[in-house]
């Protein structure tokens, strides 16, 4: 399957969409909202630019991505105010892959700029919004044309599904398990790793070209807490998934063969394989480390705590899933999910590990 043709978040605004379904993201993002604010605020003082490149990179659909972009110009507005500086423009550049809702984005920039203007006292400011089409694993921009790169819950989705989990005749190695599971040989462990490597590197480059000298990009992923790849954290909701579509298998309704074949392009690093990629490319510095996890909202009982967490994944995965199995699976896979979920739950949470990092070009 071609990721780049296939995967995006379910568009527009309905119930199942990642509009509706993105409140988790929402509390990573704030979770690490002042690392990102303090960040960009360092860079403005030190850059003083009179044309501010500012860059989402996975910026998806739904309110988030321009929640923080509010933030992210009403502080730099207010830094430059402090500084007695004329407050620079804003070249904002949104991106993510071709198939993405861009069009959900555009119909709320009015109201954005309606609320930013209602909120500064010097006057609107000069804001300049597109949407940038492209995988972030290469070059999007032109050389130095950015001064600060922020991306949520992005990189730890990878360009494609790592081909040295299939066999010659194009079988997965990895039968049991969508991503890696106690189940899974050591070979599928090792490809995911090394797919992540080659990825985040391109990555690593792409944006080494396109920022400024100093400048600096606030990078938030999914994440493990040590080397064990299976923990009850990110692994685990892949597990669920697998055991929600055998129950359809056990039904007849979906073929095993179906099953077998399908794999996540998706990996959750290490802070020491994160590390370790940066060393060897060389490009950036780490100003900063934060690593979290994310405890569920306290009002929340087990069973609408399941429901949430089965509904963010199916905004995520439901592209992919429908293009695989049949979009008509969507609701039983899904609602099968939640009951794991509730039953997992109510025994001990998930918790997932989040990174936070804070990068400078050197």
């Amino acid at each position: 399957m071609d990721v780049e043709k296939v995967f995006h978040m379910t568009g527009g605004i309905g119930h199942n969409s990642y509009a509706k379904n993105s409140s988790l993201q929402k509390k990573a993002s704030d979770m690490v909202k002042d690392m990102t604010l303090e960040t960009v605020q360092e860079l403005y003082l030190t850059t003083a630019p009179k044309s501010l490149g500012i860059a989402d990179l996975g910026c998806s659909s739904g309110p988030n991505t321009l929640s923080i972009m509010k933030e992210i110009i009403e502080a730099v507005q207010g830094t430059s105010r402090k500084a007695f500086h004329t407050a620079p423009e804003f070249r904002v550049y949104l991106n993510d892959l071709p198939t993405n809702d861009f069009n959900s984005i555009f119909k709320s920039l009015p109201e954005f700029s309606r609320d930013l203007n209602k909120e500064t006292n010097s006057g609107p400011p000069s804001i300049y919004i597109g949407g940038y089409p492209g995988s972030f694993y290469g070059r999007l921009f032109p050389n130095n044309s950015l001064h600060f790169v922020y991306s949520s819950y992005s990189l730890h989705w990878l360009s494609r599904v790592p081909p040295a989990i299939y066999s010659e005749q194009g079988k997965s190695l990895n039968k049991g398990s969508v991503y890696i599971s106690e189940s899974s040989p050591l070979v599928v462990a090792d490809a995911y790793l090394k797919q992540f490597q080659e990825d985040f590197t391109l990555f690593l480059q792409s944006r080494s070209e396109e920022l400024i000298s100093g400048g600096k990009m606030v990078l938030i992923l999914l994440g493990r807490s040590g080397p064990d790849h299976v923990d009850r954290g990110n692994s685990f909701f892949w597990e669920l998934l697998y055991q929600s579509i055998a129950i359809l298998v056990s039904k007849g309704e979906v073929e095993k063969e179906k099953l077998d074949s399908y794999d996540v392009h998706f990996y959750a690093p290490s802070k020491d394989e994160l590390e370790d990629a940066m060393r060897k490319e060389g490009s950036f510095g780490l100003d900063r480390f934060e690593m979290f996890e994310l405890e569920r909202d306290n009002h929340k009982d087990n069973e609408s705590y399941a429901t949430s967490v089965a509904m963010t994944v199916r905004a995520i995965q439901e592209s992919m899933i429908g293009q695989h199995f049949g979009e008509e699976i969507l609701d039983s896979l899904f609602e099968n999910y939640r009951r794991l979920a509730g039953e997992e739950i109510a025994k001990e949470d998930i918790k997932p590990i989040t990174f936070g990092l804070v990068l400078r070009k050197l």
